[in-house]
Order: structure tokens, then sequence, then C-alpha cells
């Protein structure tokens, strides 16, 4: 199965709803790949905005 990103969170997934933000607004137009382990000490997941651990795409169309 084709990973999608989420619009809205840029969180990567399989499925049809954004696990973090139970967006539907999904597609396979991305790219890049971020993995957040620990959000609260990580710096990047901080400048980037990104609040939970997760697979996140850098860039979403």
């Amino acid at each position: 199965m084709r990973e999608v990103a989420c619009r809205k969170c840029k969180a990567v997934t399989v499925g049809k709803v954004c696990p973090l933000c139970k967006s539907t607004d999904l597609t396979p137009d991305w790219s890049g790949i971020i993995i957040i382990f620990d959000s609260e000490k990580s710096k990047i997941a901080s400048t980037l905005a990104l609040n939970a651990p997760h697979k996140y795409a850098l860039k979403v169309s």
C-alpha cells in the first residue's frame, strides 16, 4: 500500500484518515521524511511545530 501525507499536519500514513489530526485531506504527492521520536526534546520538531512522535513529510503538495 502506498503512503500518503496529511495536508494539514504533514503526518505520513497508509490509512484513509490521518492518525494525528483525523483529517481525510491526504495526498500521495509529498517528498522528504523526518521521523520524530521525542517531540519535547527535539529542536527540529520545535522548529517545524511538530508536537507528536511520528513520521512526517517535509513537503506536501
